[in-house]
């Protein structure tokens, strides 16, 4: 090594790794009901994949509460989920899973 000249060594930290509980999650999803039907849209910002799931309450007593099928929200994409009930919808809401 020439006089005067300095060594210098680089060292890198190592990656941070997060525990996946603790790693945001979740996509964020709109929900509107028109009548007898219901539409939500979810948009997942995160890296790992949301199972959403659409869940209908029907009103009247005698008509069918609905669970749809799970749907992959993958990283940076917006699955659309729809339902109906004869009559007038209850309640609506999405359910999420890793």
């Amino acid at each position: 090594m020439p006089c005067g000249a300095a060594s210098h060594t680089t060292r890198t930290a190592p990656h941070a790794r997060v525990p996946v509980a603790e790693r945001p999650f979740g996509a964020a999803c709109r929900t509107a009901v028109d009548g007898s039907s219901v539409t939500a849209y979810c948009h997942n910002p995160y890296p790992e994949p949301d199972h959403v799931r659409l869940h209908i309450e029907c009103d009247p007593w005698w008509d069918i509460d609905t669970d749809g099928a799970s749907v992959e929200a993958g990283p940076a994409q917006t699955v659309r989920l729809t339902g109906r009930c004869w009559k007038e919808v209850r309640s609506a809401w999405v359910s999420h899973q890793r």
